[in-house]
């Protein structure tokens, strides 16, 4: 039976000849497109469930019975709006104002920042920017996690949530460390509601505001979706006819037309395009493409830490 430490040498041993031809296309392109979904976050650590969600919703699930912050969601949805804000609250803190808990987009800027890049993600947690990724380099197709929008359909804009976030977490009873970072206090006493005069509204007309998160056709693209939108169909349009390294981490088969189809096809009518594609157990490229195409199996963040080996 192999050691932790001989599994650990295996694994990245195992990326190095995926890693190398990788490696010389980063370095060789003209430009690099980055796909992102779901997967990228998953691996930096943001999972819904286990000690994340039983640390700081533990009373929600001794009480209402879910057991992720995904369902927690949906069963929030048609409850008293003091205790449905209190739940997004934290949801909104842990998953867009605390740190990853992995360094996984930290190892991807890493490798990729002094390359001609661009971001298109549908991940809604900010991370990019955190790790130091240009916001003009970044397109968050599906919304973001810190911001609002109203119910009002006439409204076409949104809101920085981070002051009301905070505010509402001191209400509910969390304690900030030294470090800055909201802590369940030691007795475990916290309030599964918010005030009413905490409820959330728009600032223009006081109306019920909702997150900013692409679920319908109500989602506000605003000045700032159709601005960085506009910078990545310039930037595809620069390069469709150059040697282009089109990067798809963590990207599944939920909304493939964001990403993976667009991917595929822009390598498939330009010669002298590459796919790339790191995802765990869903690594895959049509066989139109198959000899411009680098896949790899395996966790990102472990692949992106074998670099340095490769």
């Amino acid at each position: 039976m192999y050691s932790k430490k001989k599994i650990e040498s295996f694994t990245k041993n195992s990326y190095r000849k995926q890693i190398a031809p990788l490696k010389a296309e980063l370095e060789n392109a003209d430009a690099v497109v980055i796909g992102a979904g779901a997967g990228l976050s998953t691996s930096a650590g943001f999972t819904y469930s286990g000690e994340r969600f039983r640390k700081y919703f533990f009373d929600f699930e001794e009480e209402y019975g879910f057991h992720d912050m995904y369902s927690g969601g949906f069963y929030v949805m048609n409850m008293e709006p003091e205790i449905l804000w209190a739940y997004w609250a934290r949801n909104i803190y842990i998953n867009r104002y605390m740190a990853a808990p992995k360094p996984v987009y930290d190892m991807l800027y890493d490798i990729v920042k002094d390359q001609n890049y661009f971001v298109i993600t549908t991940n809604v947690d900010h991370q990019f920017q955190k790790a130091g990724f240009s916001k003009e380099r970044l397109f968050y197709t599906q919304g973001d996690y810190g911001l609002f929008q109203s119910v009002n359909p006439a409204i076409r804009k949104t809101y920085d949530n981070e002051g009301w976030v905070m505010a509402a977490m001191e209400i509910q009873g969390f304690i900030k460390d030294e470090n800055g970072v909201f802590q369940v206090p030691e007795d475990g006493g916290l309030l599964m509601r918010i005030p009413t005069e905490a409820i959330p509204k728009c600032p223009d007309d006081g109306s019920d505001v909702t997150m900013n998160l692409r679920s319908d056709d109500t989602f506000v693209e605003d000045e700032g979706w159709h601005k960085a939108a506009d910078a990545y169909s310039e930037f595809l349009g620069k390069y469709q006819d150059a040697h282009v390294l089109y990067l798809e981490l963590g990207v599944g088969d939920n909304t493939p037309v964001i990403i993976k189809y667009p991917f595929w096809r822009s390598v498939y009518q330009n010669p002298q395009a590459v796919y790339a594609c790191i995802n765990y157990r869903q690594a895959y490229a049509p066989k139109e493409i198959a000899d411009r195409s680098i896949v790899i199996d395996g966790d990102i963040g472990e692949v992106l830490s074998a670099f340095s080996y490769a």
